[in-house]
């Protein structure tokens, strides 16, 4: 299976990625990460709004520049292609594009997991076996086909029961207003939106899944070896603004006032996506799921996922092509071909207070 993302980022963006590469190998001061909108992820348009990514910048002499782009696919293929040192995405997106695709990626920070915040809508129909035979919009190979496999397993049925129609995130809300469609898959702020249509019911959502979509900040691994300042200013910026959005302070109702008009909602609506959202408040939090006995059995269980939908990298021959690395030095997969790397090691400098 194929889509118009993967043929283009393992075949032109990939091969563009291949001249890009040196620039990540260096020293340097001006640095660029990318974000799109998720409920997870809106803190990344407020450290840049706010001010508090400069002044940990200022704090080691550097730059970051966080950009917001509106297509997901299309960050995640940018950061493959190098025009951006950092992007937020989940695991699986991560291991299948930029790691399947050889750009060595590590997770600087593990945000939280969805617990709630994907899920899957039909339209006049309260049962997820309902489903059966219906045409389902989804971002094809994006974690809400991993949803969808994972929630039809469930009913015993397969994807073979229904058609996978691929639709961008962006058309997700104007695809389900048409009479056509019946079903969609997405992420909020998106299903929120969907949901509140009369006719949509939640029939499935992430928490049936805990601790498997996880939504990261990743990096060039080269890039933060050559840097460590990068990644220093990422976190210390980061868990500086978790500490002020989890507190009802004035600062974090406004930093959450701020973060819910910038995804097209209110105070109200963003609580609500962050209480179906499992977010890791303190660095001391996502560690411990970092650290987690399961962690590695949900890299598994995602790489056999997209090996058996033919996107774990080019040629891949078993679902162990692309090896994962974990903080306590385990590897699941190929060992000579380690380009995921779960690393707690600026974590633990925010826990330690040593930012």
């Amino acid at each position: 299976m194929k889509t118009f993302f993967k043929t283009l980022s393992l075949a032109a963006i990939l091969s563009a990625s291949l001249i890009s590469q040196p620039a990540w190998a260096e020293e340097k001061t001006d640095f660029k990460v990318c974000w799109s909108i998720y409920v997870g992820w809106m803190p990344w348009s407020y450290l840049q709004d706010s001010g508090i990514m400069k002044k940990w910048a200022d704090k080691y002499d550097i730059s970051v520049d966080i950009v917001q782009i509106n297509d997901y696919v299309e960050s995640i293929n940018q950061y493959t292609a190098g025009a951006y040192d950092g992007c937020s995405m989940t695991n699986m997106d991560a291991l299948s594009i930029p790691a399947g695709g050889g750009v060595d990626t590590t997770a600087l920070i593990v945000g939280d997991y969805s617990n709630g915040n994907d899920g899957i809508i039909l339209k006049n129909a309260d049962d997820l076996a309902a489903i059966k035979g219906q045409n389902v919009n989804l971002v094809e190979l994006s974690v809400s086909h991993y949803l969808l496999a994972r929630a039809l397993e469930k009913v015993g049925l397969s994807e073979k029961d229904v058609t996978v129609v691929n639709t961008s995130d962006a058309d997700m809300i104007a695809t389900y207003a048409t009479d056509d469609v019946t079903s969609v898959v997405t992420w909020n702020p998106l299903l929120s939106e969907i949901e509140a249509y009369d006719n949509a019911k939640l029939v499935f959502d992430s928490a049936g899944i805990p601790g498997e979509i996880i939504d990261i900040m990743m990096v060039n691994t080269q890039t933060l070896a050559d840097n460590p300042a990068f990644g220093k200013a990422l976190v210390g910026a980061w868990y500086e603004l978790m500490s002020i959005m989890a507190s009802d302070t004035d600062d974090g109702i406004a930093a959450r006032t701020a973060m819910a008009e910038a995804s097209g909602t209110d105070l109200a609506g963003y609580d609500a996506q962050l209480a179906s959202t499992a977010m890791f408040f303190t660095p001391e939090k996502a560690i411990e799921f970092t650290k987690s006995a399961e962690l590695p059995g949900t890299m598994k269980f995602v790489a056999e996922f997209l090996f058996d939908k033919g996107i774990l990298g080019e040629g891949a021959p078993g679902p162990e092509f692309v090896g994962v690395s974990f903080p306590d030095g385990s590897i699941y997969g190929d060992t000579a071909n380690v380009k995921l790397k779960f690393n707690t090691t600026y974590m633990d400098m925010a826990a330690k207070g040593d930012l």
